[in-house]
């Protein structure tokens, strides 16, 4: 076999192989995140490529695209699979973002947002304790194993040159960007129904006293409930985040069959 034929074959699996493993390297929480270098996240795709070639080569037959266009088109598509992995997986940790949002307006701290390095933008204080928190989570029960698992069985599912577009893909997408609000919503409601609980018995409570300042008691009197609330249901937040990222999971395989 002479050199063009072996880069035809063998360099074309590698090199498409690296572009769906970087594609994961993009979005996805954790593994994403732009407090890690990219020359780190970079390095990490590669040696990952070099680990899963021999696997992926041994039950991949293909033939690179002879032109510049079609190669690069190949190219985009993989990275798209990788992206996609990253992106549903990225969705429920968007999912907690919202709900830290929500709580948040909720209890007085809407105008007080810390940096997050995690993605480089402002962040609500309990989203950003809340999404730290399930990072840790993710992290401690091995979820960023089962993300690179996930990686590993996309070229089971959908092999190199394999993916075709459906159209139920693009409905899917929604479905699963729609979702963010719904478990947010669901994530925050502990304390939402407590501070309009709270807002209840301050408005009966300001018809009573008329002469009561409501402002003064009522601003401090949420943030104390709010605190008190969110330290209650903290351990029931890490039981549900088990259930959350059992349905990333789930969401992840459903994706990869769309494609196949």
């Amino acid at each position: 076999m002479d050199l063009y034929a072996l880069l035809q074959s063998h360099g074309a699996v590698f090199l498409l192989l690296v572009c769906r493993a970087s594609g994961l390297f993009m979005l996805s929480p954790f593994f994403g995140s732009l407090n890690i270098p990219v020359y780190f996240r970079a390095g990490t795709a590669l040696a990952l490529s070099v680990v899963l070639f021999p696997v992926v080569d041994g039950f991949t037959q293909i033939t690179a695209p002879s032109t510049v266009i079609a190669y690069t088109a190949a190219v985009l598509r993989e990275m798209f699979v990788g992206w996609l992995i990253g992106f549903v997986s990225y969705v429920s940790f968007a999912a907690i973002q919202m709900a830290g949002k929500i709580m948040d307006m909720q209890v007085g701290f809407s105008i007080v947002n810390v940096m997050d390095p995690t993605s480089g933008q402002q962040a609500p204080l309990i989203g950003s304790f809340l999404y730290n928190l399930s990072i840790i989570v993710l992290l401690v029960t091995n979820g960023h194993h089962l993300l690179l698992s996930a990686l590993v069985e996309s070229f089971r599912a959908i092999p190199l040159l394999g993916m075709n577009f459906n159209a139920s893909l693009a409905e899917l997408i929604v479905r699963f960007t729609t979702g963010i609000f719904l478990t947010g919503v669901q994530i925050a409601l502990p304390i939402t129904f407590s501070i309009l609980l709270t807002n209840v018995s301050l408005g009966i409570l300001a018809r009573s006293m008329p002469s009561l300042n409501i402002f003064v008691v009522g601003i401090p009197l949420q943030i104390m409930i709010g605190m008190f609330v969110l330290l209650m249901v903290i351990p029931f937040y890490v039981l549900f985040l088990d259930v959350l990222f059992n349905e990333m999971y789930g969401n992840i395989d459903i994706a990869l069959r769309t494609l196949r």
